[in-house]
């Protein structure tokens, strides 16, 4: 067996799962380092405890090997939202966000503007939530200094095009939630300033597996104003107050938590073993089989169509006496998905097997065959 059979036969669920856009189901390699660290932990051995440990470097490494960097550019967060709160809160001046983005940037935004008055957030609302660079492009001014977007909008599934945004944006800061992307489709990574991500979706390594990477320019126009004891560089001394460290570190608060961080790095390693590459070609098929019933069965797309505009999730936009309906029968055919301000947001992963694809297309047939038009 080869690393992508492996990697295949590891999305050991049961049929029915199209909601990896929410939360993905750990990984049989994930759960097995877990358990084997657990019990390292609770030995109480120094040795034990440091080997543990020893998986926040490595995460830290494997991390920038995704992302065609240096591993000091990279740093561990709790979660996506705390690196992206630790972008926003150091800027200075305006800043274009689409009120159509994931609140982990609209609130941090808002926040940040409201209690320190350094950011003037440029609200902008594309057509159909699409940031494209066209909807930059018209926003810029001259007061703009940086541009946040998701790489994969969590309602739509529109994949944003980091190169061309960064060819709108000039030198401005290019600050990417990359949540709905990272791991599965590969990216301009070296296009954006700051990228942050969590493992918990995609990568199947549960929560507490967030991190953010800071470039050389991110690093020298973003104060680490949210920086903590962890965020200096060598050993903490206890009277005094040392500066912040010169690299991403900066942007810590506190230790790490290694138990996340040993399922982080397991993550990594098997998608590094197959290639993003490859896991993106198969997930933009799944997505578009997913396409494919909801055309034969009529029910509208608001999902790009083209694969270079897309990853995983397809969203769904059935007329509005058609929402519940159409979600009761995907329910009622053992089937997950996301159901959200009338869109059902369907996100299957490259192991979702013919068999869920089959009660995808049954469910949908018994919606069609019921639906009163």
């Amino acid at each position: 067996m080869n690393d992508w059979e492996s990697y295949l036969g590891s999305f050991d669920g049961e049929p029915g799962y199209l909601d990896w856009a929410s939360f993905g189901p750990l990984s049989p390699n994930v759960r097995a380092e877990v358990h084997a660290d657990a019990e390292l932990l609770g030995s109480g051995r120094r040795s034990s405890i440091e080997l543990v440990g020893e998986h926040v470097r490595e995460s830290r490494e494997l991390l920038a090997r995704v992302l065609r960097t240096d591993a000091e550019q990279v740093v561990l967060q709790p979660s996506t939202t705390y690196g992206l709160m630790q972008a926003v809160y150091g800027l200075a001046g305006g800043l274009i966000v689409s009120r159509g983005e994931f609140p982990s940037l609209t609130v941090a935004a808002t926040r940040a503007a409201d209690a320190l008055g350094s950011i003037e957030v440029q609200w902008i609302e594309p057509d159909g939530g699409f940031v494209t660079p066209d909807a930059v492009r018209e926003a810029l001014t001259d007061d703009t200094r940086a541009v946040a977007v998701s790489l994969v909008d969590f309602r739509t599934g529109y994949r944003a095009d980091l190169t061309a945004l960064r060819e709108v944006i000039g030198d401005r800061l290019l600050i990417v939630d990359a949540i709905q992307g990272f791991g599965v489709i590969e990216a301009d990574w070296e296009a954006a300033d700051v990228v942050c991500g969590n493992g918990y979706k995609w990568l199947r390594a549960g929560r507490g597996t967030g991190f953010a990477s800071f470039s050389e320019r991110a690093m020298e126009r973003i104060a680490p104003v949210l920086s903590g004891f962890a965020g200096v560089e060598g050993d903490l001394p206890l009277d005094a107050v040392p500066q912040p460290a010169p690299t991403a570190e900066a942007f810590r608060v506190a230790g790490e938590d290694a138990l996340a961080f040993a399922r982080l790095a397991t993550s990594l390693r098997d998608i590094l073993d197959v290639g993003v590459s490859t896991i993106e070609s198969e997930l933009v098929a799944r997505s578009g089989d997913v396409m494919y019933f909801a055309d034969r069965y009529e029910i509208p797309v608001v999902t790009p169509r083209e694969p270079e505009r897309r990853a995983g999730i397809v969203a769904l936009a059935p007329a509005p006496q058609d929402a519940a309906p159409l979600a009761a029968s995907l329910a009622n055919h053992g089937l997950t998905v996301t159901v959200r301000s009338g869109l059902l947001r369907v996100a299957p992963h490259v192991g979702t097997g013919a068999d869920t694809m089959r009660l995808f297309g049954d469910a949908l047939a018994a919606f069609s065959s019921a639906r009163v038009w």
